[in-house]
């Protein structure tokens, strides 16, 4: 995904939707701003606090008014969770400089949104602020109960134990549960790139760039 077209093309879309304000778009760039820093997967688990946060919005009506209307308006999918320890998902859909918006891969089949209620609403936020982990232990029962490798734990641990449990050093992390399933999430998908690029049906010999790959993160 070329995030530098990807942006021309969303920007352009701000320009000309009448319908949108700053708060639609201060949303989208929070939302961009996980997803980059998720390194662009297919899709991703939010938390509503941090999201809020990031974009500055304080009312709860507002955050969900909002995430609706620009899943409507063909910007994002949003697909609110009420399970207690799992955070929502978005995906996000690609944007080029022709205004078309690029086929996704999304299975659209059998898929709604679904708009949440205000008593699911409040169980979300009674339950969505989590604790940090007190130590690895803690990290490695959660992976092992839901079926993920001890040394995945371990580096999730490790890595998040170093920046402090903050993203870009700035952001206090709250839901760590929904964190560890994205990078469970992109482990997957590193794992499959690497083996499709490994498969010698798949390499190009005599193909060689050197444009500069706008497709990974800021």
């Amino acid at each position: 995904m070329n995030y530098i077209t990807h942006l021309n093309a969303v920007f352009q879309k701000f320009n000309e939707d009448q319908r949108l304000n700053t708060t639609h778009i201060s949303l989208y760039m929070a939302l961009f701003y996980y997803w980059n820093i998720n390194r662009f997967p297919y899709e991703f688990y939010i938390n509503k606090q941090e999201i809020m946060q990031l974009s500055k919005i304080g009312s709860n009506p507002t955050y969900h008014r909002c995430l609706n209307q620009m899943t409507n308006w063909k910007y994002f999918k949003y697909l609110p969770s009420h399970h207690p320890h799992k955070g929502s998902k978005i995906k996000m859909l690609i944007f080029d400089t022709t205004k078309e918006q690029v086929a996704n891969k999304l299975k659209t089949s059998g898929e709604q949104v679904v708009t949440s209620n205000t008593n699911n609403n409040k169980q979300i936020e009674k339950s969505s602020k989590l604790e940090l982990p007190i130590n690895e232990n803690e990290v490695l029962i959660f992976f092992k109960e839901n079926g993920w490798p001890n040394i995945e734990a371990k580096k999730f641990f490790n890595h998040y134990k170093s920046i402090g449990w903050k993203l870009g050093g700035k952001i206090e992390i709250i839901d760590w549960h929904s964190k560890a399933e994205n990078w469970i999430l992109k482990g997957e998908e590193i794992k499959a790139s690497i083996q499709k690029t490994d498969n010698p049906k798949n390499r190009d010999y005599l193909k060689t760039s050197k444009n500069k790959d706008y497709g990974r993160p800021l």
